[in-house]
């Protein structure tokens, strides 16, 4: 084995075969914790975006930042609501994309996919950024080394996840579970030196800044509407769970609600009943730890488990941003290689992916969280309310059991979080959402572009058109002196002229197809190529490793043993792009065959380039 698939093997772990899919499912605690910690993290800072926002008015004003939870609170129980009645009826997986895009129609689906598809890089972004904030505000000395940190967080992010679901289920569950337990232990506390009078009595004087207004107030319920990012998670990643799935997905989505919803509004109210001040280097949470329990073990415990589910919050990102860029490159929107599985049974490329575009966030924005923040949300909100429209359509559609009800709660879901779309964007558009606002129809562009292309490609491969032919069954030469193989991925047109060469050079030929994951429609491919190939044998090949080159190489060699003593013609077809662009949208598995299979000397390995 040579050093690089050693490497990769230690850090990775070994391939699994695609028989193990099955096996590599969350349980609920386990996907509470993988999908559920952007969401649940938000209550470190989602209270004190609220405080923020309000100290400019004066002590006066932070006592409203109980009444802006509360409001939130109600809207996160009818976005849990809505997205319970999104995964009953899309058991497989109802991504904000899928919803808007069957129901109501391309565009309004794109446009969800790729506010989704931003606000999963932003969450990595922030998260990290976040969770080194942390850790250089407790060693200064760290401070010049943030980008640093940053990046070196979202490398060891991307190893976890790339490792495989159940193993990143195991890695995250711990710290997850242990913030949960801390904030509630620190609530609790909180709580009781509250009845018994341990409290600070009043707010110390602020100098008002800013007055009070309708727009005033909207702005910090639109900073507060940070608690809220992540909570569509676990629709996107139905089949994350073990079977039955959407079932598993309904009920965890709903301790996820309870669960955030007691935490947030317990950190706000203790924030008022402890008359907090936001103050700069000091958290929301950590003042409150140190009012609530002094400097002792606990505190540092506390600040401790926050950290980390601040870093590991990027971890929602990692579990669905892949899956949605599947459901896209499926669909042909995004390039195709972004939908095939890796060793270890994820979609390795969406993972690389992701943690590129974070990477190059935190050196831009220079891992500053104040600089992103106001980038957030945005992406989050429009795909929430396309969602939820979608799914109003849904009910009307198919009419099934109890569909006047989902209807009305998806009805309502899509209002709320229109208008908090519409808060969001006022309030924060010149602080940066602007950005965001540009970059999705951007992004949308960019999906049709890669659209229009593989349409072309395939309109330019069709074999319709070509008619049937029949060829005469050629004769086995008594000794065979030119053997080939020729390698078919599909029957186009490509593959065509590659079996009008191989039969000017050889005397023995055989096609070869590799079946990935029992992608292949076998009845069909040896259809087609009995109309237009039967002269010449089609072996198909299984793969339970989802890989082409290996079992490829194999035939091969097996090939061989039968004509050892000549060399053998390996036929790659493979068709060349108009712009250099559009070559990196397809696979290059070409390259890769061919380093492969020019391993041993005596094969003469050609490519027979078919020019669109």
């Amino acid at each position: 084995m040579s050093l690089y698939p050693q490497i990769k093997q230690f850090l990775l772990g070994k391939s699994l075969p695609t028989s193990a899919h099955s096996e590599e499912r969350l349980s609920n605690a386990a996907a509470l914790a993988v999908l559920s910690s952007d969401a649940l993290s938000s209550v470190a800072y989602a209270t004190e975006e609220i405080l923020l926002i309000l100290v400019a008015a004066g002590s006066g004003a932070l006592g409203l930042s109980l009444p802006i939870a509360i409001a939130i609170i109600i809207l996160l129980g009818i976005v849990v609501l809505s997205y319970r009645q999104t995964i009953r009826a899309y058991p497989k997986g109802g991504g904000s994309y899928i919803v808007a895009r069957e129901n109501l129609g391309i565009y309004p689906g794109l446009v969800a996919g790729g506010s989704l598809m931003i606000d999963y890089i932003l969450t990595v972004t922030v998260s990290i950024s976040a969770g080194t904030a942390a850790l250089t505000s407790a060693v200064p000395a760290l401070r010049p080394f943030t980008v640093s940190l940053c990046l070196i967080f979202i490398f060891l992010l991307m190893l976890a996840n790339l490792r495989g679901v159940k193993e990143s289920g195991r890695i995250f569950m711990i710290p997850t579970y242990a913030f949960i337990a801390s904030i509630f232990v620190l609530i609790a506390i909180g709580l009781f030196k509250h009845a018994t009078g341990e409290v600070v009595a009043e707010y110390p004087p602020i100098p008002v800044k800013e007055g009070l207004s309708l727009f005033f107030i909207l702005r910090a319920f639109s900073a507060g509407c940070t608690a809220l990012t992540g909570v569509e998670a676990i629709s996107d990643g139905v089949l994350a769970f073990k079977e039955p799935e959407w079932k598993n997905a309904r009920l965890t989505l709903l301790y996820l609600g309870v669960i955030l919803g007691l935490m947030f509004i317990g950190i706000t109210y203790l924030s008022n009943m402890y008359h907090v001040v936001p103050e700069e280097g000091q958290t929301v949470v950590s003042l409150l730890g140190r009012e609530i329990l002094g400097n002792g073990a606990f505190y540092y415990f506390v600040q401790i488990v926050t950290l980390l589910v601040l870093l590991l919050a990027a971890n929602t990102s990692y579990a669905d941003f892949p899956r949605l860029c599947y459901f896209l490159a499926r669909d042909g929107f995004l390039p195709r290689q972004l939908s095939l599985l890796g060793d270890r049974l994820v979609y390795s490329n969406g993972i690389i992916l992701l943690s590129v575009c974070a990477g190059i966030l935190v050196i831009i924005f220079k891992g500053q969280v104040n600089a992103v923040i106001p980038l957030y949300a945005v992406g989050v909100f429009t795909s929430f309310t396309l969602s939820q429209a979608g799914m109003v359509r849904h009910w009307f559609q198919s009419r099934e059991s109890n569909w006047r009800a989902s209807a009305l709660m998806n009805g309502l879901g899509a209002i709320a979080t229109a208008v908090v779309l519409g808060v969001i964007i006022s309030t924060k558009f010149l602080l940066g959402a602007w950005l965001v606002v540009v970059a999705i129809p951007l992004v949308v562009a960019l999906f049709l572009t890669i659209r229009r292309h593989y349409e072309y490609v395939a309109e330019r491969l069709s074999i319709q058109g070509i008619a049937p032919r029949s060829y005469i069954p050629r004769p086995k030469p008594a000794m065979v002196t030119h053997p080939a193989v020729v390698v078919v991925g599909q029957l186009n047109r490509g593959t065509v002229e590659a079996l009008d060469y191989a039969r000017t050079i050889a005397d023995e030929i055989v096609a070869v197809h590799v079946d990935i994951n029992g992608s292949t429609d076998r009845e069909k491919l040896q259809e087609k190529w009995r109309q237009l190939e039967s002269d010449i044998p089609l072996e198909i090949i299984d793969s339970p490793y989802r890989s082409v080159i290996e079992p490829l190489v194999n035939f091969v060699a097996q090939f061989e043993e039968h004509h050892p003593d000549v060399f053998t013609t390996i036929i790659i077809p493979a068709f060349v792009t108009r712009n250099w662009w559009e070559g990196l949208l397809h696979n290059q598995t070409t390259l890769f065959l061919k380093t492969a299979l020019r391993a041993k000397k005596s094969r003469v390995v050609s490519t027979v380039r078919y020019y669109l």
